[in-house]
């Protein structure tokens, strides 16, 4: 063999063992579908309930990654919420836009059914569910599902006052009382769904609920 051959392998076989090893590049992966998968965790296991192994696993993205596309777990939690309401809370703008306020309310009543009861999802309502056992720690999480549910009664409210001004609803009608009697069946719903309530037995609720509604 040609010694000088030989020598330019070893010196060739020294200079990869001394070359450092490339470093990896950045876990690449899709923020929206990330995003969809802790809305999953979330929805099902609440929020204390979830842990960053849950999450990350489901996900499918390390801790660095998380925190540098989403911030740290409560911000991710805000951002599963913006996208529960966007993707799953569309009947309520569709309900809110029926034209008289009882077909509104019938309307949020059995939309929400179908959703708290839809197979391909997690049972419940995530912004009820997702505050039923929130500890100290966890108080401005459990604050910001209170204010978002707020803001849902509000908005019925609103629906109701201009159901009066239409002359659909009488002038001296509860318009809060109203409102707040939706939300209440709205929450209790979605606790009985998550409980194993089926959607005919919802529905059935609904079907009473309705007879109550003011003539």
């Amino acid at each position: 063999m040609d010694i000088r051959r030989t020598d330019a392998f070893i010196l060739l076989g020294m200079k990869a063992a001394k070359s450092p090893a490339p470093q990896g590049r950045p876990r690449q992966f899709d923020v929206d579908t990330a995003l969809d998968q802790a809305l999953g965790v979330f929805w099902e296991k609440g929020y204390e309930g979830a842990s960053l192994a849950d999450l990350t696993q489901a996900m499918g993205v390390n801790r660095p990654s998380l925190y540098a596309a989403f911030g740290n777990k409560e911000e991710l939690y805000r951002k599963a919420l913006d996208r529960y309401e966007s993707s799953y809370g569309c009947h309520v703008q569709r309900a809110l836009s029926q034209p008289t306020a009882r077909e509104a309310a019938e309307q949020l009543l059995r939309g929400a059914v179908e959703l708290l009861t839809n197979p391909s999802t997690p049972f419940g309502c995530m912004m009820v569910s997702g505050a039923l056992a929130c500890s100290g720690e966890a108080e401005p999480i459990r604050q910001e599902l209170n204010a978002r549910r707020r803001a849902g009664e509000l908005a019925i409210r609103k629906r109701f006052k201009q159901a009066v001004a239409d002359g659909d609803l009488a002038s001296d009608a509860d318009v809060a009382g109203l409102a707040g009697f939706v939300a209440t069946l709205l929450r209790g719903l979605s606790v009985q769904a998550a409980g194993g309530g089926t959607r005919h037995e919802l529905m059935r609720v609904v079907d009473l609920a309705m007879r109550a509604w003011p003539g």
